[in-house]
């Protein structure tokens, strides 16, 4: 799913499910980047590298209903992961640390589209414990 809240920023979302954890709340995964990239295609590239190898902590890790991690990810022309930060933590270590290691597993990230002028990409990865749709 794509949405465009401003014209600065895009925003990939995706909730998934898993058995007993769903029944208090699931796993959600936005990722965010800079304004100036204007390619829903690269965007979604991105968003499902992270998402295809985030493996969600067991139930004693995952953190308050609401809470979430932010993690920061500068990526250079060629995709690769110059630098990654947690910017919010969640309250729950091994969800922070699981966060983290799904970014940097998903590197490197498809090279940045030809059109994109700057010399790096900041995208930010929230992965949020929140009340499962329906």
């Amino acid at each position: 799913m794509l949405r465009i809240p401003t014209p600065a920023v895009a925003v990939l979302a995706l909730a998934l499910t898993s058995g007993a954890l769903a029944a208090s709340g699931s796993p959600q995964l936005q990722t965010f980047f800079q304004g100036a990239l204007d390619s829903p295609a690269y965007q979604q590239q991105a968003f499902q590298r992270v998402a295809k190898v985030w493996k969600q902590p067991g139930s004693k890790g995952t953190p308050a209903l609401g809470k979430k991690t932010i993690v920061q990810a500068i990526l250079d022309k060629d995709g690769k992961l110059v630098s990654t930060a947690i910017l919010t933590e969640s309250g729950a270590k091994a969800w922070d640390a699981a966060a983290l290691a799904a970014v940097k597993k998903a590197a490197p990230f498809p090279p940045l589209p030809k059109g994109y002028a700057s010399p790096t990409l900041e995208a930010h990865f929230h992965f949020a414990w929140v009340i499962p749709p329906g």
